[in-house]
């Protein structure tokens, strides 16, 4: 048993599909483990400085023999109104006599008045009905206001009033291919556009797409991205000791960081959206803007990570510069500035979304395409003038960009694009020069990180790609 409890940990870090597949059969003796001696969860504790705890395996309760309890009950007819009536609910190919109005052999009319003169249901003494309209009967609540019920169960009759009612309904002549167009708009200026786009969001078999309302959730991003931005300036309105160099070299650093830990890209801009957040109120030396870094990375690492690097890491990460008190302080006075707020749209939200739709349903996946974007977007995060645009913009831009870079002979905007990014071609050329000069002059900058990361083979080697230093106008008119 003490093997199983030092290996549970690295069976349950794995995806739970392959952990269950590795795990043995139960002996019989762990089957007669009675339910009463599962032990309760312990409660948590502090989550800086909790260690990786193995889970023993008798606090894992079983829920296989649950489901197999779990029977179907037989499928029985739906009963309407089952304290008025006996009548079932009659299926389409078995319409009953008793239901269906006699005397009546015409279809749908407009002066149709109904004979039945049946009373209006009443409540019973033994409170086991239910009222009414007392406008209507009990075979009226059955039929349709526009058509009128033969008196007879012959299902050609009953086929006759199906395509009856089908010849009344609108159906276009030439319906759209499900699944591959759109013509919703979400702007309101967008309402006279014509031009149909890719409709992204029809994958519904794959739950990690939230397909049925993704579209909602992009809109509530775009409404709060406004709220979680950092100051524009500052620089120059709060801080006294650190510029914009220290800021740029202090990102550089964590870039590096993030790749030595092998931290997801979110964890990245989580930690410049909140290193940006608390320095735009709160004054800050040099010799402890490296600690507001790490402490804000360690705050997004437990955020995004399945498992975050310890505070000993990130003392070790600075050569032991700042003691672990030095940074659960630091990491407390951030949290705390920031109310604890620490959802925050960021680029890298958007950009998921703005790659899919640059991709379209027709093609591939396009690894070269969306690498160049996560690099151009990675490289906005270490100029300080790039904060005058919204993560959203420079989402979009670095697609605009990207897809410009990877073929300059083509339009690198279109409907599809403009709809699901809701922005058009004129509105991304102030923040698509601004990255279009960061790209220029990446191969002269002194912050290396960034292109020394995409120069490799996993990345496509698109930082070694060549950005053309002009584009054209015509680009950024909107078809």
């Amino acid at each position: 048993m003490s093997n199983i409890h030092q290996n549970r940990r690295s069976s349950f870090s794995s995806s739970t599909k392959s952990s269950m597949a590795k795990r043995h059969a139960p002996s019989s003796s762990e089957n007669s483990v009675k339910p009463m001696m599962t032990k309760k969860r312990a409660p948590l504790g502090n989550i800086t400085n909790q260690n990786r705890i193995p889970i023993p395996s008798s606090d894992l309760a079983h829920c296989s023999n649950k489901s197999a309890k779990l029977k179907l009950a037989p499928t029985q007819p739906v009963c309407l109104n089952a304290g008025v009536s006996n009548t079932v609910f009659p299926l389409l190919q078995s319409v009953k006599p008793s239901v269906i109005q006699n005397k009546v052999t015409s279809l749908p009319c407009e002066h149709y008045q109904s004979d039945n003169k049946a009373p209006s249901p009443s409540k019973s003494d033994d409170d086991t009905t239910v009222s009414m309209d007392e406008t209507m009967s009990t075979c009226d609540s059955f039929k349709s206001p526009q058509v009128e019920y033969i008196d007879n169960d012959e299902v050609s009759a009953v086929v006759s009033i199906e395509r009856k009612a089908l010849s009344n309904l609108y159906i276009t002549q030439n319906p759209e291919t499900l699944g591959k167009y759109c013509s919703r708009d979400v702007l309101s200026d967008l309402k006279n556009d014509k031009a149909q786009f890719v409709n992204i969001d029809n994958d519904y078999a794959d739950p990690q797409l939230c397909a049925t309302f993704a579209c909602d959730i992009y809109q509530h991003l775009r409404a709060s991205e406004a709220k979680k931005r950092p100051a524009i300036d500052f620089m120059e309105r709060v801080q006294k000791d650190v510029n914009s160099s220290m800021r740029g070299i202090l990102v550089d650093w964590l870039v590096e960081v993030s790749e030595e830990y092998r931290l997801v890209p979110e964890t990245l801009y989580l930690t410049v959206n909140y290193i940006d957040r608390y320095l735009s109120g709160n004054v800050i030396s040099r010799q402890r803007l490296q600690l507001l870094g790490v402490a804000c990375m360690m705050i997004a690492a437990k955020y995004e990570e399945i498992c975050a690097p310890q505070v000993e890491e990130f003392c070790y990460i600075t050569d032991n510069t700042y003691l672990k008190d030095e940074v659960l302080d630091m990491e407390s006075t951030v949290l705390n500035y920031l109310k604890f707020e620490m959802t925050a749209p960021t680029t890298k939200c958007f950009l998921r979304r703005f790659v899919r739709a640059a991709h379209g349903v027709h093609e591939a996946p396009l690894m070269q395409l969306e690498c160049m974007a996560n690099y151009i977007a990675e490289l906005s995060l270490l100029e300080y003038t790039m904060l005058s645009h919204s993560p959203s913009l420079v989402a979009a831009s670095a697609i605009f960009l990207a897809k410009y870079i990877l073929d300059p002979t083509r339009r690198p905007w279109n409907s599809t694009l403009q709809h699901y990014t809701q922005y058009r071609a004129l509105e991304l050329r102030g923040c698509v020069k601004d990255l279009q000069r960061l790209c220029s002059n990446a191969h002269v900058s002194t912050l290396p990180a960034v292109r020394e990361k995409y120069s490799q083979h996993k990345y496509k080697f698109v930082a070694k790609k060549f950005c053309p230093s002009i584009i054209p106008q015509d680009f950024f008119n909107n078809s």
